[in-house]
C-alpha cells in the first residue's frame, strides 16, 4: 500500500535570492580550504543547506542543479576526512566541476557527527568507494581525537557502520544495543526522531523486511517531519527539507531491491531512485 508523507510547511517565496546567496557563502568556504582546513564544518554545513533548498524548490529532484548541489556537499564531507588523514601538506579533491587543492589537517573537524554526514551524503551518491575506502577505514579512535562531544552510542553506531560494510557483519546486535532513551547530551527529540530512525531502518535491511521497512520508513519521516514543524526556527532550517539519513538508508535498499511505498518530498524521487548517477565525474 503507498504511503503519502507531506514535507512540513515553510515559506518558499524568497528560495531563490537565498540560493544565490547561500551558493557564494559555500563556494567562498570552499576557496577557504585551501589554507585554513578549520573551515570545513562550515563547508560542509553550508553544502548540505545548499541542497536542502535546492530540494525545497525542487521536490522531486527533477533539475540537474540539485543533483549537482548534492553531489558536491558529498565531494566535501569526502574531502574533510581525506585531508584528516593526509600525510602531505595538501591534497586534491574534486569539489563541484574542478579540482581543489586542499590544506591537509582538518582532523579537529572529522568529528563522528561529520562522519555521518558524509557517510549519508554518500550511500545517496552510490559512491560505494568513498564509503569502503576514505569513511569506513577512517579509525573512531581519531574521531575521537576530534572536536565536538559525542555520546558513546554514536561512536558504537559509527563502529558498526564501518564494520558492516567492511566485514558483512550484521547491523542488528548493535541497533538493537542502543536505547535512544538513555540520553547523554543530545536533546530527547534529537534522538528520538533523527539519530535513531536510520539505525532502525537498516535493521530492518539487515533483516530483509520490506514491509518493516517501509512501515519504519514512514514512522520515521513522521517523527521528522514533527521535529522539524517544532518551532519556526526549526521549520526555516534547510538541513529540515530532506531527511538525510533515511533517504541514504532507502537508496541503499533500492540497491538491494526493495521496493519503496513511502512518498515524501522528504525523500527527494530523482535522489532515491539513482536516475542521476553517473550523469557527471565526482
Amino acid at each position: 500500500m503507498q504511503m503519502e508523507i507531506p514535507r512540513h510547511d515553510f515559506p518558499t517565496r524568497n528560495a531563490a535570492s537565498v540560493l544565490d546567496s547561500r551558493g557564494g557563502d559555500f563556494w567562498q568556504d570552499v576557496e577557504a580550504l585551501q589554507d585554513e582546513p578549520s573551515w570545513f564544518s562550515n563547508a560542509l554545513a553550508s553544502g548540505v543547506q545548499l541542497w536542502g533548498l535546492r530540494c525545497a524548490v525542487d521536490p522531486e529532484s527533477d533539475r540537474f542543479e540539485t543533483w549537482e548541489a548534492c553531489v558536491t556537499a558529498m565531494q566535501v564531507g569526502s574531502a574533510l576526512f581525506a585531508s584528516a588523514q593526509a600525510t602531505t601538506d595538501g591534497i586534491e579533491c574534486r569539489i563541484g566541476h574542478k579540482t581543489h587543492t586542499i590544506r591537509a589537517g582538518a582532523l579537529p573537524r572529522a568529528h563522528a557527527g561529520n562522519w555521518l554526514t558524509a557517510f549519508w551524503l554518500a550511500c545517496v551518491c552510490r559512491e560505494k568507494k568513498r564509503m569502503m575506502a576514505g569513511l569506513c577505514r577512517f579509525p573512531v579512535s581519531r574521531l575521537r581525537e576530534a572536536d565536538g562531544i559525542f555520546d558513546a552510542y554514536i561512536y558504537d553506531w559509527v563502529r558498526a557502520l564501518q564494520a558492516y560494510w567492511l566485514n558483512g557483519d550484521k547491523l542488528v546486535a548493535a541497533v538493537d544495543g542502543i536505547d535512544p532513551d538513555a540520553l547523554g547530551h543530545a536533546p530527547h527529540d534529537g534522538v528520538l526522531q533523527i539519530m535513531y530512525p536510520p539505525m532502525n531502518l537498516l535493521s530492518q535491511l539487515a533483516h530483509g523486511d520490506q514491509d518493516a521497512f517501509n512501515a519504519e520508513l514512514a514512522k520515521a519521516l513522521e517523527w521528522r517531519k514533527g521535529y522539524w514543524a517544532r518551532d519556526e526556527d526549526r521549520e526555516l532550517n534547510a538541513q529540515g527539507f530532506v531527511a538525510l539519513g533515511p533517504l541514504a538508508v532507502a537508496c541503499l535498499t533500492v540497491q538491494a531491491g526493495f521496493t519503496i511505498s513511502v512518498e515524501s518530498e522528504y525523500l527527494p524521487e530523482r535522489l532515491l531512485d539513482g536516475s542521476r548517477v553517473n550523469e557527471f565525474p565526482t
